[in-house]
């Protein structure tokens, strides 16, 4: 059912072009009614018999029934992904292994077009960011760990790898397809099989890469999908059939797992929560800096697990960084997904724009000044406009928890010192970025921020050969490049 597209640009000012609606055809698309679970290479009734509705954020359209997983349905899943391990999948030779890989991400690529209007739709972000980052990226990690898979022993010198067995994975909302393939990948390529549970407000992509898997052939039960809402993921992490454990999501709910595996010895990692200090100095090029401040906050309106969200800006450019961004913010362009001119899409649920809503009363409670570019919203839709704090103190909730919105809090230092206690002064430990002209003071900054991932004079790039994680509630172990692999590998001596 097509919906109309929101009425969706900001209130025009001196500083804006005017361009004329760039809609993306949503023809490429064609969504079922309804959705069934991905298990033993077919698409099953659930049998818990429930289903639930999964629509578009910008317009809250109803788009498909999908199934609910229930404890039978996991069961069945892992069952499935068991058989597949111990039967014809880890009796390949790796290098067979590696051709599924490799053919998955082609399939990728040829059905990048239609993968990016189902990730936009489902999940409220722009087009050019579905289809110029997350569509290419995933892709990228499935030829990156097709090359691995047969050179294992040479990755892991004096060691012998082993597959571990059943993965159990769950990923967010936030990039739904490229989630998937930060797990999926590298378990493959190590000769494992998996039970996936995709976000229950962003299922579709992981559902079309079901018809992806049946195109590349992949054996049935190598990878099986499974969808529902929390009560399905904690199932599926209690199944006393699972070697390993990997889930990217809140701290509190990483904690749970944890707390659930402890003493199991089912292998974990986690990717958690965070509250990314993005450190600006003064011999900066500050042009450059505020584009990067943007990208690193206001990328998938915010909803990035690394996003800068704590701006520490050097106090002698305090000022013009501060009226700079400002500038800079009215001209972003806020509105629907499926525009190809639009900046800033719509906030992934009614929950989570809650939340953002709840966190920014909060921080104009404590005292801090809002600012909000001139913007008119869509009546229809869940929105939220660019929001900067400044005035924000340290101990505000603003710069303590996450918002997962396009909130950013700005805060001020003098010396080095000062701002690495400043960005160090959180339980999360993810990312940081640093801008500054000084090679040395780089290395610097980097050797004590307490950070999986430092970016120097950039935000917000990844690479699949570049490992990615995090330190303290952030959560633990590595995803991408050869770290990525070891989490899905036993080793024999």
């Amino acid at each position: 059912m097509a919906a109309k597209s929101p009425a969706t640009r900001a209130v025009p000012s001196p500083l804006e072009w005017e361009y004329a609606p760039a809609p993306e055809a949503r023809d490429i698309l064609a969504l079922e009614d309804r959705y069934g679970l991905y298990i033993g290479g077919e698409q099953v009734a659930p049998r818990s018999r429930k289903w639930f509705p999964t629509i578009s954020p910008a317009t809250e359209e109803h788009l498909a029934e999908v199934a609910l997983a229930g404890p039978r349905d996991v069961d069945l899943a892992v069952q499935a992904a068991r058989g597949a391990f111990e039967g014809e999948w880890s009796a390949l030779r790796p290098a067979e292994r590696a051709k599924y890989l490799f053919r998955i991400a082609r399939l990728i690529q040829e059905r990048s077009r239609e993968l990016a209007v189902a990730e936009s739709l489902n999940g409220g972000k722009p087009i050019k960011e579905s289809r110029d980052v997350d569509i290419p990226l995933a892709a990228a990690h499935f030829f990156y760990y097709a090359g691995w898979a047969d050179k294992l022993e040479y990755a892991f010198p004096n060691r012998k790898p082993r597959p571990l067995g059943v993965a159990g994975q769950i990923i967010p909302w936030n990039f739904p397809l490229l989630m998937l393939s930060w797990k999926i990948a590298p378990a493959l390529a190590c000769g494992n099989t998996v039970v996936l549970k995709p976000a229950e407000t962003t299922p579709l992509t992981a559902l079309i890469f079901t018809d992806i898997c049946r195109q590349a052939g992949l054996p049935a039960g190598v990878v099986n999908i499974i969808t529902g809402d929390g009560s399905t993921g904690a199932h599926l992490v209690k199944h006393p059939d699972l070697d390993k454990v990997a889930f990217t999501g809140s701290t509190g709910v990483g904690k749970a797992i944890r707390r659930e595996l402890a003493g199991t010895g089912v292998k974990l990692t986690l990717e958690l929560g965070r509250k990314a200090a993005n450190i600006i100095f003064d011999d900066c090029a500050l042009d450059q800096a505020v584009e990067g401040v943007v990208h690193g906050i206001y990328f998938n309106q915010g909803h990035v697990c690394c996003a800068g969200s704590r701006l520490l800006v050097q106090e002698s450019i305090y000022e013009p960084l501060v009226a700079k961004l400002k500038r800079r913010l009215r001209t972003i362009r806020v509105g629907d997904p499926l525009d190809k001119n639009t900046d800033l899409g719509a906030i992934n649920s009614r929950m989570q724009l809650d939340r953002i809503r709840e966190l920014v009363a909060s921080g104009e409670g404590d005292g801090a000044e809002m600012y909000q570019p001139p913007c008119r919203l869509p009546e229809r839709g869940y929105w939220f406009a660019p929001t900067v704090f400044t005035n924000v103190a340290q101990s505000s909730r603003i710069a303590q928890e996450e918002i997962f919105g396009p909130v950013l809090s700005v805060l001020t230092f003098r010396t080095p010192e000062e701002a690495v206690e400043k960005a160090n002064n959180t339980p999360y430990g993810l990312s940081a970025g640093v801008w500054t002209e000084k090679g040395s003071r780089i290395l610097w900054m980097a050797e004590r921020l307490r950070a999986g991932v430092v970016w120097a004079n950039t935000f917000n790039r990844f690479d699949p050969t570049s490992p990615f994680g995090g330190y303290k509630e952030s959560g633990f172990g590595r995803e991408g490049g050869l770290h990525g692999l070891e989490p899905y590998l036993r080793f024999d001596r």
